[in-house]
């Protein structure tokens, strides 16, 4: 399947999911010159492309009537999902949660007989929720034996 990553991420996602997603090609906007083009146009020339998956960070174009037919139209898979951390925090995140959900959303779109929206979960920008951390000297484990 062909993925095409919207201008709106990172173009660090192509290396990332390419890494992942070896049987699969994927290209960002910007890299093949589309940089700029508005969101209607842009899902019809995907589509005319060949490409299979729109990936975005814009939860908004569901919303916009316009947009909503330009996607039924362009009969590709969208594929969004949200940053709600700005800076490199913000990136890290969205880029870890697009990678740990990709390749399950790629097999089941494999499988899909018809168009899917698929909106990925985002992961915690709380520490407490994506890591534990452990100080031995003041809260010593039971298995820390120095």
């Amino acid at each position: 399947m062909r993925i095409l990553v919207d201008e709106n991420s990172a173009v660090q996602l192509v290396a990332v999911l390419s890494h992942i997603l070896p049987k699969h090609k994927i290209d960002h906007v910007t890299l093949i010159g589309w940089s700029g083009k508005k969101d209607i146009p842009l899902l019809a020339d995907a589509a005319g492309k060949g490409y299979d998956v729109f990936l975005t960070r814009d939860g908004r174009q569901l919303e916009n009537p316009d947009e909503t037919k330009a996607i039924m139209r362009a009969g590709i898979h969208h594929v969004r999902y949200t940053q709600t951390v700005g800076g490199v925090i913000g990136v890290g995140l969205s880029m870890g949660a697009i990678a740990a959900a990709m390749p399950l959303i790629m097999k089941e779109l494999e499988a899909a007989e018809s168009q899917r929206l698929i909106r990925i979960s985002r992961l915690d920008h709380n520490p407490a929720a994506r890591f534990e951390m452990i100080d031995p000297r003041k809260a010593k484990p039971k298995y820390w034996r120095p």
